[in-house]
C-alpha cells in the first residue's frame, strides 16, 4: 500500500515538474538569452554576458515603436480595467434579483467567450468600416477587448453577490442610508478585495491580448502587435530583452494588485 502511494506521489511530482518546465521554461530561456553580449545571437551558446540589449531598448530603434506601443497598451488596459470593474459591479447588483430576460442577457454576455477571438476582431473591424468609423485602438480595440474581459468580471461578481449577506444592507437602510449610500459605504468596502481581482483580470487580459486587437487597433499597434511585427524583422536579442522587461512589468502589476488586496484585508481586520 505504501509502495503504491509512493509511486503515485512520484508520478504526480514528475507531472508537476514537467508542467512547471513547460510553463516557465520558455520565459526563463528568453531571460537568460537577453543578457548576451553585443555579438550575441538568438540561440545558445551565449556569446558573452552584458546589459547591452537592455540599453539598446532605450535607444532609437530602426524598426518598431516599442515605447509608443507600450504606452498604448497600458492606456488601453487601464480603460478596459475601469470599464470592466464598473460594469461588472452594476451587472452583479442587477442580477441579484430575477428580471424579465435575465437568462437571455446572461447568455448573450458570456457567449463571446466561446466565439474565436479572431472572429470577434474581424466582426468589430467590419462593423466600424460599415459605419464609416475610424478603426482605432482606443475605440474599436476597446470594444473588442471588453467582449473578453466583461464576461470574466461578471462571472466573478455573480459568485461574490451569491455569497453576499444582505443583512448588512438592511442594517444600513435601518440607520437611514439611501440606496447610493448603502452601495458606497457598505457594499463596495465589503466586496473591495473581489474588485481587485476583477481589475487585475481586466488589465492583464487587455495588456496581453493579441487576437481581438489584431484587426481593431488601426494604424497604431499595441505592444503584443508590435512585438509580433518585430519578430519578422528583428534578429537580435533585443527582442528577448523586451520580453524580459514586459514579464517583469507583468509581475510588478500582479504584485501591486496583491499588495493592494493585502492592504484592504488588513484594513478590514483593524
Amino acid at each position: 500500500m505504501n509502495d503504491k502511494r509512493s509511486l503515485e506521489f512520484y508520478l504526480l511530482a514528475a507531472f508537476f515538474a514537467v508542467f512547471v518546465l513547460f510553463l516557465y521554461g520558455p520565459t526563463i530561456t528568453i531571460a537568460i538569452l537577453s543578457f548576451q553580449g553585443p555579438q550575441g545571437g538568438l540561440t545558445f551558446p551565449m556569446n558573452g554576458t552584458s546589459f547591452h540589449w537592455f540599453r539598446n531598448l532605450f535607444e532609437q530603434q530602426a524598426v518598431g515603436d516599442i515605447w509608443g506601443s507600450f504606452r498604448r497598451s497600458v492606456a488601453l488596459g487601464t480603460l478596459v480595467m475601469i470599464i470592466t470593474v464598473i460594469v461588472s459591479v452594476m451587472g452583479g447588483l442587477a442580477f441579484r434579483t430575477h428580471f424579465k430576460g435575465s437568462t437571455i442577457v446572461f447568455y448573450l454576455v458570456i457567449g463571446s467567450l466561446i466565439i474565436p477571438s479572431i472572429l470577434i476582431s474581424l466582426g468589430v473591424g467590419i462593423l466600424f468600416n460599415l459605419l464609416d468609423w475610424d478603426v482605432h485602438w482606443s475605440t474599436s480595440a476597446l470594444g473588442s477587448q471588453l467582449t473578453w474581459t466583461l464576461p470574466f468580471g461578471l462571472l466573478i461578481m455573480f459568485a461574490v453577490f451569491n455569497r453576499f449577506n444582505s443583512a448588512y444592507e438592511e442594517a444600513a437602510r435601518d440607520l437611514g442610508a439611501n440606496a447610493w449610500q448603502t452601495v458606497r459605504h457598505v457594499v463596495i468596502p465589503i466586496i473591495a478585495p473581489s474588485l481587485i481581482g476583477v481589475a487585475l483580470f481586466g488589465f492583464t487580459l487587455s495588456y496581453d491580448e493579441f487576437a481581438r486587437t489584431l484587426l481593431t487597433a488601426g494604424t497604431y499597434n499595441t505592444l503584443p502587435l508590435e512585438i509580433y511585427g518585430m519578430t519578422t524583422s528583428v534578429t537580435t536579442p533585443v527582442l528577448y530583452a523586451l520580453g524580459t522587461l514586459t514579464t517583469v512589468f507583468s509581475f510588478f502589476i500582479i504584485g501591486l494588485f496583491l499588495t493592494t488586496y493585502w492592504w484592504l484585508e488588513r484594513r478590514k481586520r483593524v
